[in-house]
């Protein structure tokens, strides 16, 4: 089992939030490109981290909010 550095990786979610933020902007949350670069981008950091049960529920978890936020503006 690969240790993890909590700090590090929660410093790469929050900057991966802002990066959803601005693809949201570029591209908006109804364009397929917008939802492809959150899947791949989630998919680099379960490998980044060796598909590691924490990252992965918390990428889970983040994809999931972002659903969330695309059916409320509807």
């Amino acid at each position: 089992m690969i240790k993890i550095n909590y700090q590090k990786f929660y410093n790469e979610i929050v900057e991966w939030i802002n990066q959803v933020n601005q693809k949201a902007g570029q591209l908006g949350m109804d364009h397929e490109e917008f939802w492809k670069w959150v899947m791949e981008s989630v998919a680099q950091f379960e490998i980044r981290y060796n598909k590691n049960k924490l990252v992965v529920k918390q990428m889970v978890m983040m994809v999931q909010w972002l659903e969330e936020i695309y059916e409320l503006r509807k």
